[in-house]
This record gives C-alpha cells, structure tokens and sequence, in this order.
C-alpha cells in the first residue's frame, strides 16, 4: 500500500499536538479547579465563547486594535512552545510543502488568521481543524506575540520548493500585478499586495517568497467558495476570474519576488 506523504506528515503533527494539548490541558484544569476553589466568583469568566458573525471591515479593524501589543521575543518562545514550528518552521519557513511560509507576514494578517481559526470562521479542511485546535490555546498576547514574531522576519528568498511550470493561459504575472485587467474589472495585485508583495491594510497579506503550493491552494480555494473568511470578499471574487494558468503563474511570481526585489 502507497502511503501518502502528507498523511503521514498530518498524523505525525496531530499526535503531537494532542500530546502537548493533554498536558496543556491537565495543568489548565489543575489550576483552574484550584482558582475556583480560591474564588467561586471567577466561574463566570469561563463562559462559552457566542457564535462567530462574519467580519466586516469596521469590526476586523476593532478586533485587531483590541488585542495588546505584540513582543517578538515572546512570539519566538510561543512560536516553538506551541508547536507552530514543528509546521511552519523555526524561522517562519515551513520545512515541506504543505503549510505556508509565515516569515515577513504581516501581523494584522496572522492576527486575523488566528482569530478566524479560532471563531471557525476558517475551516475549510483537515488543516484547517488542526489550526483551530491550536489557536482555541492562544490568549490575546500569545496572538499579538507571535504575529509580532513572523512580522519580524525577513521573508523567503529562496525555500527551495518547486515552481508550478508555465501553462501558458491568460495574461502573464507581471501584468496582472502590475496593471490588473480591466476587461474583467480585475485590480492590480500590487494595488492591495504591494509592489514589493509586502501587503497592504487589515487582511491583504503579504505575498513575497510564499510557498507556491500553498498559493495556489489558496486562490483555488478562494476560486471554489471552500474558503470564505475574506471579510470584504475581495478575494473571493478575484479568485473566480483567474485561469488555473494565471494562478500558478502569480504562485511563481510571488515565490520569486524576494530574490527580484533585492
């Protein structure tokens, strides 16, 4: 029997995680169940979170302003303590294929991410869940940390992951983040993105030096409706109107671009 590398890899993690998450949860019920016997008052504190609402533009910029300042240093401990390196590496580089580079990210957008993951507002695979299951463990101040963290790193140069070949559809790369196509009433990328691919206001992520696969993952999920976390569906319907082609073709670009931006 065939075993397929990414099972293997999402297995492997997932044991893991569990593992941590059982002693992470013995030691949280120990002291809890020791707090209330100190202060039956505080009970109430731990009431159930109400069901997520879709974002809209005013309440991402209130929830990402509500969260405290963020300390890189910390986001570090918390990058290795709660297993997010065993996936996207020490450095913010993901060591495989499957998971995203988060080195140079912007940290409002990680932020983001992380409260979607944890709301369930993002869950639109086994990745997905196994985020959720890790965010549900973030406070506030390990949210801000460790966005503080990966926004401090520099981002890819060269990761070493394979470029999706040229199909040959549609427009190149170059024009539609540069100039967009107005015939489709597509906005250049660099418009929200950046020229640079640094990212731009709330929830437009930076782009350079990401994992292609996981790019193209993305846009085509996007592409389908399998994600919708996108507050102002901007990217959702950008999505519907690439070619298969043009999505990987951005996926190279943006991939490359640390190394054209030297």
């Amino acid at each position: 029997m065939q075993h397929d590398p990414y099972l293997q890899e999402l297995t492997a993690v997932t044991n893991g995680l569990f593992h941590r998450a059982r002693v992470a949860l013995a030691i949280g019920v120990t002291g809890l169940l020791m707090g209330l016997a100190a202060d039956p008052a505080h009970a109430t504190d731990h009431a159930a979170a109400p069901s997520a609402k879709a974002w809209t533009p005013a309440s991402l910029r209130g929830a990402l302003a509500a969260l405290p300042k963020g300390d890189a240093e910390r986001g570090r401990v918390v990058n290795q303590q709660l297993f997010c390196a065993s996936c996207h590496g020490e450095n913010g580089v993901a060591p495989t294929q499957n998971w995203p580079h988060l080195a140079g990210q912007k940290a409002a957008y990680t932020a983001k991410m992380l409260l979607d993951y944890q709301s369930r507002l993002r869950l639109e695979g086994k990745r997905a869940e196994l985020m959720h299951n890790i965010a549900v463990m973030l406070t506030p101040q390990q949210i801000a940390d460790v966005s503080a963290f990966y926004a401090s790193l520099p981002a890819p140069g060269d990761d070493g992951t394979p470029r999706p070949p040229p199909r040959g559809e549609g427009m190149s790369a170059a024009q539609l983040v540069r100039k967009g196509d107005p015939a489709r009433l597509l906005t250049p990328c660099a418009s929200c993105h950046g020229v640079k691919g640094q990212g731009g206001k709330l929830e437009a992520s930076a782009l350079a030096g990401q994992n292609p696969l996981y790019f193209t993952r993305t846009l085509l999920d996007y592409q389908s409706g399998v994600r919708a976390n996108d507050a102002a569906k901007g990217m959702s319907t950008f999505a519907k109107k690439l070619t298969r082609g043009e999505i990987e073709a951005l996926a190279a670009y943006y991939a490359d671009l640390p190394s054209r931006n030297q």
